[in-house]
């Protein structure tokens, strides 16, 4: 489960660091034209949203996997009489958010697999339309990143209050004598 919440966790925090990279506007006056960005740099933004949209993959993969196995643990805890309304309401949040992002998710997937402007090992082919494509797949994955909101976090944050409220009672220690 821990493997589970770090890698979706990663993948979203590293969602987030790329929209955060990528500035918004230009910071040059508008007088001036600034200066295009390099095939280079294209190349590296590039590499940097595919990486992206793999990490961010594998929150999709085999959704109905991942929460059948939360849902199992809620069950188990529920079982042994432990409240987990706000697991389950946490969790199903989640589930949803993930269900109405997937389309936006294979959008994004559709934009990267048809890569204008760069050829199939990631080099510049022609450098007008690489941009566009990264501008393209920074809108995508901006969308993305809201339509899921903050429901990966509220899941993380109850299950850690959960475990806060239900931590098992430590045995006395011993003294020496």
């Amino acid at each position: 489960m821990k493997n589970i919440f770090a890698k979706t966790m990663t993948a979203f925090l590293v969602v987030a660091l790329a929209l955060a990279a990528v500035p918004a506007s230009s910071a040059f006056a508008a007088d001036e034209d600034p200066p295009a960005p390099t095939n280079e740099k294209l190349e590296k933004a590039w590499a940097r949203v595919l990486k992206l949209y793999e990490r961010t993959g594998k929150a999709f993969e085999n959704t109905d996997a991942h929460i059948a196995k939360f849902q199992g643990m809620i069950d188990k805890a529920a079982e042994n009489g432990k409240d987990v309304s706000d697991l389950q309401a946490a969790l199903d949040a989640y589930e949803a958010a993930l269900t109405s992002t997937r389309p936006q998710y294979e959008a994004l997937g559709t934009v990267i697999s048809a890569h204008a402007g760069f050829d199939a090992e990631g080099k510049v082919t022609d450098a007008e339309q690489a941009k566009a494509t990264l501008t393209e797949t920074r809108d995508q994955m901006k969308a993305v990143k809201e339509s899921m909101g903050e429901t990966f976090k509220a899941l993380r944050e109850a299950i850690k209050a959960f475990r806060e409220e239900n931590k098992p009672e430590e045995p006395p220690k011993e003294r020496d004598s």
